[in-house]
């Protein structure tokens, strides 16, 4: 026998096929930025600060793709998905309060407001929406899927933001530690070529030369 997929379901069938293959498709973007992360010495070692602020963004991705792909099951009735729903949005507000834990434990960077409503605030809101439509959508409540789409993009974009700010925080990071190591360099080099009785040598400045001039 076959089953019939609930109408307002497959009314939302081709949104939830965007949403979900954009997720796994951006969940190699943190890959990526992982890999970055990796090779910096400013951040090598920092496993709390990764947990805090790094591997979250797999975490939204995933919760979105999974999402999507429950509300795209040929489901016969909105009870049977909303309760999924609602249950991936309760572990995500559990797993936005571990976050936060990580993030206030953490001592190897100090975050400011955007990374609070980033990485803690915006996640919260986002599961505990799900957790609510997922509710309503047990109580067979169709409007309760543009609070589910909402959500979900929310997370998405949540992702593509921390993975970006995360990039070129690193990347800006590891500029910064190139430019004093040559400014150090240029130190080193200027202090052995000075010679008896020829006076301090001088500090690097724009008449030093164009390498030692900072970025």
């Amino acid at each position: 026998m076959q089953s019939t997929i609930v109408p307002p379901l497959e009314a939302w069938q081709s949104f939830y096929v965007i949403v979900g293959s954009s997720a796994g498709a951006l969940t190699g973007l943190q890959f990526v930025v992982l890999t970055l992360i990796g090779e910096s010495a400013a951040t090598r070692g920092r496993k709390e600060t990764i947990s805090a602020f790094g591997s979250p963004n797999v975490v939204h991705f995933c919760a979105g793709l999974l999402v999507a792909a429950i509300l795209s099951a040929p489901w016969s009735a909105l009870r049977y998905p909303g309760v999924a729903v609602a249950a991936c949005g309760a572990l995500g507000v559990v797993y936005s309060a571990i976050v936060l834990n990580r993030a206030l434990r953490q001592s190897a960077y100090r975050p400011v407001f955007e990374d609070w409503l980033w990485h803690t605030v915006l996640p919260l809101l986002a599961y505990a929406a799900l957790f609510v439509a997922g509710v309503l959508l047990g109580g067979n409540s169709a409007d309760a899927l543009f609070v589910v789409g909402a959500a979900l993009l929310l997370l998405v974009f949540i992702g593509i933001h921390n993975a970006w700010d995360t990039v070129t925080y690193v990347m800006a990071q590891q500029g910064e530690r190139e430019r004093s190591e040559m400014a150090a360099a240029a130190r080193g080099g200027g202090e052995s070529e000075a010679v008896p009785g020829a006076g301090p040598p001088r500090a690097p400045g724009p008449s030093s030369g164009p390498a030692v001039r900072p970025g």
